[in-house]
C-alpha cells in the first residue's frame, strides 16, 4: 500500500534555489516538488518555515561524552547511544558518523573495549529500528600507538564502518603547533600537573618517531584494500597534503591553515571544519577561521564535533554572516558531506532521492529544529 504524505506553505532549500511551495512524499521518497501551496485537506500546513534536507554529520564526538559523562565513570552502552542519538535527531541530523577512537592513551576509559561495544551497540539498535537518525562509524586512529593498526584489524570487518580518519595529535605539530595551546587543552581536558604534561608530551614525541610513519602507511593500505573512504586530520602544511593525497586519502578534515587548505582544494580533497568555529567565530585552539574558509571557496562540509546543535546553525550562519547564498551554506551540512561519503541516495531535496527533511523555524537569528522525518517517517 503507497503512503503520499505532503507539505505545502514551505520555503523548500533545494540544491540551488529556495522555492515557495509543496513537496509530496511517497513511500520515503520524495515525489515531487511545486511551486505554490496545496488545495489537498490532508496537507501539512508549515506555516512557512523552511524545509531543508537532513543533516549529514561525518565527525561528532558526542557519543563518547554521553558514554563517560564523569572521570572515571563509563555508562551503560545502550543508554548512552539512544541519549546520543535523541540529541543528534533533535538537532535535524539524520544521518551520523559516530566518530570511535582507537590508538588514544590520553583517555581515562578502555578505548578498544569501548569501541568495541559501540559498534555492537549501534549495529543491534539498527537492526531492530530503534534509532532515529542512520548511524556509520566512523574510526579515528591515533597514529602514534603502538597497538593501533591491530586494533584497527579487529574492526575493520565491521558493516558500519564506512570512514576512517589518521590522526596524529603529536604536541607542537598540526593541531598543536603553539605547545602552549596543547597544555591549555590537555592539561585542563585531563587535570594534568606541570610536571605530568611535560613527561606525556615527552612520551608523545618518543611514540610520534615509533609509530606514526609506518602505521600511516600500514593504516592507508588496508582501507585502500577495502575501499574505506580515507580523511587526513589537521593538515597544517602543502607537505601534509601531498602525502595525503599519495596515500589515496580524498578528505581533509579540519585544515589548520589557509595553506594546507588551499592545497588540498587544489589537488581536489573535500575539506572539513568545525561548526563551532563557526559559531564561535574561531577555533578552539588558535588555528585558521572556517569562516574564513568559506569565504575564500575553500571550505566543502562542515562537522559538529563536540556540538551537534551548531551544524544547522553553523550553515545559517555562514548564509547570513559570510554571505553564502542559502542553498550554498546548507549544502555544506547536507549534500557535500553526502558525497564526499559516498551516499549519493541523500542531501538534497530532490524527486528521488530519500525523504530525510527538516522543519526549521528562524528565531531571532537562530534557526530552531521544529519537526524532523527519516525517509518520510517523523523522528522528532
Amino acid at each position: 500500500m503507497t503512503t503520499e504524505t505532503v507539505f505545502t506553505n514551505a520555503k523548500i532549500v533545494t540544491a540551488d534555489a529556495v522555492i515557495e511551495g509543496t513537496v509530496t512524499l511517497e513511500d520515503g521518497v520524495i515525489k515531487d516538488i511545486e511551486r505554490g501551496n496545496s488545495q489537498l485537506p490532508s496537507a501539512v500546513d508549515l506555516e512557512g518555515d523552511y524545509l531543508v534536507p537532513g543533516l549529514i554529520e561525518v565527525h561528532t564526538d558526542n557519543l563518547e561524552g554521553h558514554v563517560c559523562p564523569r572521570p572515571g565513570v563509563v555508562w551503560p552502552m545502550l543508554p548512552a547511544l539512544f541519549t546520543h542519538d535523541s540529541v543528534l535527531a533533535a538537532a535535524g541530523i539524520t544521518t551520523v558518523f559516530d566518530a570511535l577512537r582507537i590508538g588514544d592513551r590520553s583517555s581515562d576509559i578502555a578505548m578498544e573495549e569501548t569501541v568495541n561495544a559501540a559498534i555492537e551497540g549501534i549495529e543491534q539498535a539498527q537492526d531492530h529500528g530503534l534509532l532515529r537518525s542512520e548511524h556509520y562509524i566512523h574510526l579515528r586512529c591515533e597514529l602514534a600507538t603502538e597497538n593501533v593498526v591491530d586494533c584497527f584489524n579487529n574492526i575493520k570487518d565491521a558493516p558500519s564502518l564506512k570512514l576512517v580518519s589518521l590522526m596524529d595529535h603529536t604536541p607542537g605539530q598540526r593541531q598543536f603547533v603553539d605547545l602552549e595551546q596543547f597544555k591549555i587543552y590537555y592539561g585542563g581536558k585531563y587535570k594534568m600537573s606541570d610536571a605530568e604534561l611535560e613527561s606525556f608530551i615527552d612520551s608523545q614525541l618518543e611514540e610520534h618517531f615509533k609509530y606514526a610513519d609506518k602505521n600511516r602507511q600500514a593504516l592507508s593500505e588496508i582501507c585502500s584494500a577495502q575501499s574505506i573512504p580515507m580523511a587526513s586530520h589537521d593538515d597544517a602544511t602543502e607537505d601534509h597534503v601531498e602525502e595525503a593525497v599519495s596515500l589515496g586519502i580524498t578528505i581533509s578534515e579540519f585544515p589548520t591553515t589557509l595553506e594546507a587548505a588551499r592545497a588540498a582544494c587544489e589537488r581536489g580533497m573535500a575539506t572539513v571544519a568545525g561548526a563551532p568555529n563557526v559559531v564561535r567565530g574561531r577555533s578552539h585552539s588558535g588555528n585558521v577561521s572556517a569562516s574564513e574558509l568559506a569565504s575564500q571557496g575553500l571550505l566543502n562540509s562542515l562537522s559538529s564535533d563536540y556540538a551537534p546543535i551548531s551544524l544547522l546553525h553553523g550553515a545559517f550562519v555562514l548564509h547570513w554572516r559570510v554571505g553564502l547564498p542559502l542553498p550554498d551554506a546548507l549544502a555544506i551540512v547536507t549534500k557535500n558531506p553526502a558525497r564526499m561519503v559516498e551516499l549519493n541516495d541523500r542531501g538534497e531535496i530532490a524527486p528521488g532521492l530519500r525523504a530525510d527533511l527538516v522543519r526549521v523555524s528562524d528565531h531571532q537569528d537562530m534557526p530552531v529544529v521544529r519537526c524532523v522525518w527519516r525517509e518520510g517517517v517523523r523522528v522528532v
